[in-house]
């Protein structure tokens, strides 16, 4: 007689991990989550800034559980993943992924483009979704100025996904989407360095020909820097400590974390705390005057950091970590 088979029960990931992430990266990242934990139940908040190309990437669906469940607190992000976003929300059956990416020749490339696609590593974003958000997000820009209005970059998308208002062209479930849950859940977004993404090339066209009045209508960096700092003050005033979760480097981890050293140095704010808590994904090396490769410490002599900051450097894919650890936080 046959014995049945053994109710094996689903193991928790942070069961998961404590179990098999003992050593190496695999160490680090398991700290790195459990810091998180730990920054929270102190009472903590965090932030999470996103480089490269994590909207394309998907990281949506698990960042907007993340937003949804409280454990995100505010975001800056590039100008492409703020886009990218709203682009794979209302288009992702529309995208072609070329598993052989690596394998493509020019001339291959060249058709691509022909087609109208734009390649990401093994994605490839149609061309004419970024044309419909273009004609959608033209008319907030126009109407804007027309009253004298002034928005951020965020401002403009958080009224373009407004109350579904692009819901049935939705193509995958609104739950994947990490701007609804940050427009849902009101936090606030940076975009540093608009300009450098496929709408703020097309606002900048759009001024070129005439057609907007002028580029005040979008509140510069320098702007957003000054309400980040705001932000921070205010956060600061109720003893919160910010936590500084970083995806990759560049402009989106560098423009927010400086706000700290700013009002220390530049305002002479001597009640200001250091960032609670800091870790940055990334797969860029140590290397020689680099921020993306910078370890944490050099945080230190910047003034964004202290020694007792708890700090974690983790190199590896981010598509592939940052799941995880939101996993982890999540208690799933």
């Amino acid at each position: 007689m046959r014995r049945p088979l053994a109710t094996v029960s689903p193991m928790r990931m942070r069961d998961f991990q404590n179990l098999h992430f003992r050593h190496f990266n695999a160490r680090e990242m398991r700290e790195a989550a459990q810091g998180w934990v730990d920054h929270l139940d102190a009472g903590g908040k965090m932030m999470v800034t996103l480089a490269g190309a994590m909207s394309t990437a998907e990281l949506g669906i698990s960042l907007a559980r993340l937003i949804r469940a409280g454990k995100v607190h505010a975001i800056t992000t590039t100008g492409a993943n703020l886009e990218e976003d709203v682009f794979n929300l209302v288009a992702h059956n529309e995208y072609r992924v070329i598993p052989k990416w690596r394998a493509l020749t020019a001339e291959q490339e060249e058709e691509l483009y022909r087609e109208g696609f734009n390649r990401v590593t093994d994605t490839c974003i149609p061309e004419s979704v970024m044309r419909n958000i273009e004609g959608r997000i033209f008319k907030l820009w126009q109407r804007a100025a027309d009253e004298c209005e002034r928005r951020s970059p965020w401002g403009f998308v958080k009224e373009l996904v407004r109350g579904d208002a692009l819901a049935e062209h939705y193509q995958i479930p609104r739950e994947h989407s990490w701007v609804l849950a940050a427009a849902e859940h009101n936090i606030p977004v940076w975009t540093p360095g608009w300009e450098d993404s496929t709408l703020g090339n097309m606002f900048v066209g759009w001024n070129m020909t005439g057609e907007l009045n002028g580029h005040a209508v979008v509140l510069s960096g320098t702007e957003q820097m000054q309400d980040l700092a705001h932000w921070y003050l205010d956060e600061a005033k109720s003893q919160a400590s910010i936590g500084f979760f970083q995806i990759g480097g560049g402009i989106a981890g560098d423009f927010p974390i400086c706000v700290v050293p700013m009002l220390i140095q530049d305002l002479k704010r001597e009640d200001i705390p250091f960032w609670g808590y800091f870790c940055q994904i990334g797969d860029s090396t140590t290397s020689y005057g680099s921020y993306s490769g910078a370890v944490p410490n050099e945080k230190i002599t910047w003034g964004k950091l202290d020694a007792q900051t708890p700090s974690f450097m983790i190199n590896s894919d981010a598509s592939i970590v940052a799941p995880l650890i939101f996993s982890y936080v999540l208690d799933e």
